[in-house]
């Protein structure tokens, strides 16, 4: 009887942990609390991500006479394999520009600019105020994107690795999903976002999954070069310990030695 009981309290126990664990499975649990307004606030940031040193960009000036704005656009033509084995000036290409450790590039007749802590939407705008109509009589449109959008997600996810965003917007809903959702084993209400900011300084941002809230927040928009760390739950935290080797040796002395006190026992007994 005290076997069963024993294994029935055994049994139950570990029905406990299992359903305390499967609370932590849903998403966004109270997301008809969250006002309308905020969801749509933090909606039209989307896409606007900040500029920092490292960021490879694209950016093209145009208007309606194109030859006017050739000085602003950095470009290179590749040369193309034509009849007979000659070269001829194909189409041409977008030469990006890097920004450096100080967060300037160099622009074609504007010089040198400083644009590390402004967002995608406040360069354009920025390089079209120095452009118009100091050197156009027509306003231009000035375009810019992010070639190297990428987001490092790490631990607990189903397929953990780099994402690379080619539109350069990327949310943190989208970035869960692409990496194929968080394993049941992973944490749903501390998701770790480490972010380096303009100045290179580095935060870290809690995010629990479970409360709706974090859409409203700035980090739900992630930035390029974010990180993103699922951690273990419980289960996998005691999964994954191991003993140290003077620990299992020590149990492995106990264990023979209990062998040996049965023996004898059962021997002295006959």
């Amino acid at each position: 009887m005290k076997i069963r009981h024993l294994l029935l309290i055994a049994i139950t126990a570990l029905l406990f942990v299992s359903c305390k664990e499967s609370q932590q499975v849903p998403y966004m649990t109270n997301i008809d609390q969250i006002p309308s307004a905020a969801l749509a606030a933090a909606t039209t940031q989307a896409g606007d991500f900040t500029i920092k040193p490292g960021d490879l960009l694209q950016i093209n000036v145009s208007a309606s006479n194109s030859d006017a704005v050739k000085p602003f656009n950095k470009v290179q033509y590749i040369p193309t394999l034509g009849t007979m084995n000659t070269f001829t000036m194909g189409d041409n290409s977008s030469v990006f520009y890097l920004v450096d450790d100080n967060g300037n590039i160099e622009f074609p007749v504007l010089g040198r600019l400083h644009i590390s802590g402004m967002t995608k939407k406040s360069l354009e705008d920025y390089i079209e105020s120095l452009i118009y109509p100091r050197y156009l009589t027509e306003r231009p449109g000035v375009e810019c994107r992010i070639q190297n959008f990428r987001v490092f997600c790490i631990g607990e996810f189903a397929h953990p690795g780099v994402i690379e965003a080619t539109n350069g917007r990327l949310n943190l809903i989208e970035a869960i999903a692409m990496s194929g959702d968080l394993t049941l084993q992973g944490r749903r209400d501390n998701i770790m976002l480490i972010r380096t900011d303009p100045n290179g300084q580095r935060y870290v941002k809690r995010i629990n999954l479970g409360d709706a809230n974090f859409m409203t927040m700035p980090e739900f928009e992630l930035q390029q070069n974010d990180i993103l760390y699922v951690q273990p739950n419980e289960s996998k935290a005691r999964q994954a310990w191991a003993a140290p080797p003077m620990v299992s040796f020590g149990g492995t002395i106990l264990s023979i030695a209990m062998s040996l006190v049965t023996f004898i026992t059962v021997l002295a007994n006959k």
